[in-house]
């Protein structure tokens, strides 16, 4: 054997036994999975407190949309008198006895912008709304209840909010970070969507008629 080839084949040995490169690999890995884990800390304490901020707004618009003006036309104005209402005067509480009261029915709509409580109510939840949020993610509800209101005075029906449509966006992109790691691609860090929320309160009115 040649004195090249005899140099040769030591450094061949040499290179298959020096592992200097490993702990480069091995620190880039471990790099990766621990930037996952602490961009996953924070993308999901957003979303838990984003989850909880939009339940908070669902409960303030159904405390706001109780006391205003309704937000959905074809709601009365005034409880008029139902099938049982023959023989009862005006001020009669609608719970005094079976269908003593009209019952207009539900209705339902999704807020617009350009309906003033809507608007109001928007304006005032808006800022624990997840980015994206618009006025039209709010759905109102108006449903008659015989045990509100009486004959003769203002409509007081059960009022319910719904926050629908909201979409809660991560700020890193969760799956390039741990696909590296596992070896595939991975969907984590995609726009997650909110379940909806819905709070129902009844309508309230200051107003006491006769019967109070």
């Amino acid at each position: 054997m040649s004195v090249f080839r005899l140099s040769l084949t030591r450094a061949l040995r040499r290179y298959r036994r020096d592992e200097a490169g490993a702990t480069l690999v091995e620190f880039a890995l471990v790099v990766l999975f621990f930037l996952f884990l602490i961009f996953a800390v924070i993308d999901f304490g957003r979303l838990a407190f984003t989850w909880s901020s939009a339940q908070k707004a669902t409960q303030l618009a159904a405390r706001l949309a109780a006391v205003r003006e309704p937000v959905c036309a074809g709601v009365p104005a005034m409880t008029t008198r139902g099938a049982g209402g023959a023989g009862y005067r005006f001020g009669t509480m609608c719970r005094a006895a079976a269908n003593l009261c009209q019952d207009p029915g539900t209705v339902t709509c999704v807020g617009v912008a350009g309906n003033a409580t809507a608007a109001e109510i928007f304006g005032q939840v808006r800022p624990l709304l997840p980015v994206g949020a618009a006025v039209g993610n709010m759905r109102f509800t108006y449903r008659y209840d015989a045990n509100l209101g009486f004959l003769g005075g203002p409509y007081v029906p059960m009022v319910t909010v719904d926050l629908e449509g909201l979409q809660f966006v991560f700020v890193s992109n969760l799956g390039q970070l741990i696909g590296p790691v596992i070896g595939q691609a991975s969907t984590l860090g995609a726009n997650v969507p909110l379940p909806r929320m819905s709070i129902t309160t009844p309508g309230e009115d200051l107003a006491l008629g006769t019967a109070g």
